[in-house]
């Protein structure tokens, strides 16, 4: 498996239906850990990102994505709250969607990826799943990454809402038939002083295992980004900002490059 090229893409402009987060689109318990060199951004530290492929779970899924990487093109959908849209990043082309459209490429040589960036700060499994048919008319995909459970623990919704709201969401997947990713919760500081955000990482891993389960029971597959957090500490500030919440350029780089590290042989 190769590494990572530069982590480099042109500015996306967003406006009205999705849009590439690309350079070529011009417009707006696991497997051991494999040895890897550091992951770098262009204009940020150098981190030391721990990968490993057991990150990710397929679950029995991703069928129509293989299939997709065998025709030489692969659509990604990337829906969700702030970390997906990219919050906290200091340049757009730094956050989650380009930079895992860049991992993905790396790993699969002659396969064009294009992720479609359609995360909206702030939102819960509710708002997501209200949109995602609208999301998918805008376009044939083949994988639809969904990343959920952040914010609906930081209001303290019922878990029963919550995946009430998820399996609304998950008929209109099945309908649309595409492959499903799902991304668990975020980690927070341990040591953070938002009075908000203290003791909260228990529910977290709850959520995270709840959506685990989910995955298995429904042949999605799972990015376990709660468990892949607890080895950040090598990064600055552990990955998340000076607010304690959004991720900086670190930790994008950092959950991209584990996302397409166990995504792409899943996908070949």
């Amino acid at each position: 498996m190769k590494s990572a090229a530069s982590m480099l893409a042109a500015v996306a402009l967003m406006a009205g239906a999705a849009l590439p987060v690309s350079a070529k689109a011009q417009s707006v318990a696991q497997t051991p850990v494999q040895a890897r060199p550091p992951v770098v951004t262009l204009g940020a530290p150098v981190a030391v990102c721990p990968l490993e492929t057991g990150f990710v779970s397929a679950n029995g899924g991703l069928t129509r994505a293989r299939a997709a990487v065998r025709s030489g093109a692969l659509r990604i959908l990337a829906v969700g709250s702030s970390s997906i849209e990219g919050i906290g990043a200091s340049r757009r082309e730094l956050g989650f969607a380009p930079l895992l459209e860049l991992g993905l490429e790396s790993r699969m040589p002659g396969v064009d990826v294009t992720v479609f960036n359609r995360g909206i700060g702030g939102e819960t499994a509710k708002e997501t799943a209200d949109r995602l048919e609208r999301e998918l008319a805008a376009g044939r995909v083949d994988l639809v990454i969904w990343q959920l459970g952040t914010n609906d623990v930081l209001r303290d919704r019922l878990v029963e809402d919550v995946f009430a709201d998820f399996h609304r969401g998950e008929a209109v997947l099945q309908a649309a038939d595409v492959d499903v990713l799902l991304i668990d919760p975020q980690r927070l500081p341990e040591e953070t002083l938002n009075a908000s955000f203290r003791g909260r990482n228990p529910a977290l891993g709850d959520m995270a295992r709840r959506i685990s389960e989910e995955g298995r029971r429904g042949g999605y597959a799972v990015l376990h980004r709660f468990d892949a957090m607890a080895g950040w500490s090598g990064l600055d500030r552990g990955g998340v900002g000076p607010d304690d919440l959004h991720l900086n350029d670190a930790g994008y780089a950092c959950w991209a490059e584990v996302t397409a590290e166990g995504l792409a042989p899943r996908l070949l």
